[in-house]
């Protein structure tokens, strides 16, 4: 009876997987190593292959996808929210607008293909008209694709450093990412960002996708149920999670979003499956290409696991 190992966040959407024994087919039965940070769990995936499942970033994920890394998502997307707010700027800076961050040093907290910053750097490009090839960004950590090389936009020049000091020294004029409380003499570039957000949707219909659930390409190969089977195990542990949702009482802050993500987009704040999120993974995929981490634009179909392409949930 083979058991497969899956790190995941402990989000409400996987409590009833990881708290009820799941039963796959083929016999198959589910562990979840711990982690403090789950992205140590995504970096050892796509560097050392350490798991059978994982949690990833969806624009990690892209990336290692055009490095030939062994792996397949399934189309769930377990974290999600609106970027706008993960752009910030020195007061002192004279950064009025967007536009203004052209010819700047602009901070990237972690990696340069950290998801959240590629949002915030496509809502720049794509609502603000900013060229992102004439900013100077400076992300403060490496990659989890070791093999991903930045483009003559981007250096290292700043890695190890911490955000809030690099705007104390001035050696940055604006950040996009999130790096926890907002220092003094720092502000949000774009006004009520959340409302933003809400309205970039409404315009658009695009609801920005976070993190995903990758499995070994090997895997998929030796049990063909396993992508699908996993599909309607997440589909019905967020189930259990969004149906039970107290949307009266004092909340979780995951819950508080969940319920703010729920009303700003009228509707279910995790769809999971292809069509529900076309146009999210289809806009990540073409900045993933205007931001120079992937050579050419990955289709839906190359990205998702067969089995799951027409599964909703």
């Amino acid at each position: 009876m083979p058991t497969l190992t899956m790190p995941t966040r402990d989000y409400g959407l996987m409590l009833q997987m990881k708290e009820d024994v799941t039963d796959l087919n083929d016999g198959i039965q589910l562990e979840y190593p711990a982690f403090d940070n789950i992205l140590v769990a995504a970096r050892q995936m796509v560097r050392e292959l350490a798991f059978d499942i994982c949690e990833m970033p969806v624009t990690t994920y892209i990336c290692a996808k055009a490095h030939k890394k062994p792996f397949t998502a399934i189309p769930v997307f377990i974290t999600r929210n609106f970027h706008h707010a993960a752009i910030f700027c020195a007061e002192s800076s004279g950064i009025r607008e967007p536009k203004d961050m052209e010819d700047r040093t602009v901070g990237v907290n972690r990696g340069y293909t950290v998801t959240t910053g590629v949002w915030a750097r496509g809502v720049l490009q794509n609502e603000y008209g900013v060229d992102l090839d004439k900013v100077r960004w400076k992300p403060t950590d490496d990659e989890h694709v070791a093999e991903f090389k930045l483009p003559p936009c981007a250096d290292y020049g700043f890695k190890g450093r911490n955000m809030v000091d690099l705007f104390d020294s001035g050696e940055i004029d604006a950040a996009v990412g999130a790096f926890g409380a907002v220092p003094a003499g720092v502000k949000p570039l774009i006004p009520d960002a959340v409302e933003a957000g809400f309205a970039s949707y409404r315009k658009t219909g695009i609801y920005p996708v976070n993190h995903t659930i990758v499995v070994r390409d090997d895997l998929l190969e030796e049990y063909p149920q396993l992508a699908a089977d996993l599909f309607y195990a997440l589909t019905e542990s967020k189930g259990a999670y969004y149906g039970n949702l107290d949307r009266s009482a004092a909340q979780s802050e995951e819950d508080a979003l969940t319920v703010q993500l729920e009303m700003g987009i009228a509707g279910d704040p995790f769809p999971y499956g292809i069509e529900p999120n076309r146009k999210a993974v289809e806009m990540l995929a073409q900045m993933a290409v205007d931001q120079h981490i992937t050579p050419r634009k990955y289709a839906i179909e190359e990205l998702f696991a067969e089995g799951t392409l027409d599964l909703e949930g």
